[in-house]
């Protein structure tokens, strides 16, 4: 085969924002701001489950040194931190609050988000919402969607390869 597009070319593997709403909501020098910037991120739908990949995000942001706050009705402990309902009972300040939750869901956690006087919102691969998205953008909220937080934290950290994350096995380092 010669190269050029073929048929893994022409996959669209962002298929539910077209291309004007990628630049608005998926700007890398927006993300590599919230990266840089947030201390603190509230996780709605954390999960306690380790197989969740709510849980597998957060225990990576959180080894990244960042600070996890967990968001769950169930309430509890995960990760060390004391879970919280919603987002109006965190005391203290969060940055970035990143949902795991379904979309129809979406637009009462971004008006908990802009009333908790959050700096950036994000929501995980495959979940969009539009209309709650412009709202928390009139509000002076950043919006990130349909984005992995921690695939694009490694892609922003150089530790992101080109075959996926990094298994820290595979070197270009000469052996002896």
């Amino acid at each position: 085969m010669e190269p050029g597009p073929g048929a893994s070319c022409a996959i669209s593997l962002n298929a539910l924002l077209t291309p004007e709403q990628q630049a608005r909501y998926q700007a890398p020098d927006r993300i590599q701001d919230i990266l840089r910037t947030t201390k603190s991120i509230a996780v709605v739908g954390l999960s306690a489950d380790q197989q969740k990949p709510s849980h597998f995000v957060a225990t990576y942001m959180q080894h990244e040194g960042y600070r996890v706050i967990p968001v769950n009705p169930r309430g509890g402990t995960i990760l060390g931190e004391t879970v919280y309902a919603d987002l109006k009972s965190i005391p203290g300040q969060v940055d970035l609050v990143d949902i795991f939750r379904p979309a129809e869901e979406v637009p009462a956690i971004f008006d908990q988000a802009i009333a908790i006087g959050a700096k950036a919102v994000w929501t995980q691969l495959r979940i969009v919402h539009i209309e709650a998205a412009e709202k928390a953008l009139a509000a002076g909220l950043v919006v990130v969607m349909d984005k992995c937080l921690m695939v694009e934290h490694e892609r922003c950290s150089g530790s992101l390869h080109s075959a996926g994350m990094n298994p820290e096995i595979i070197s270009a380092k000469r052996f002896p």
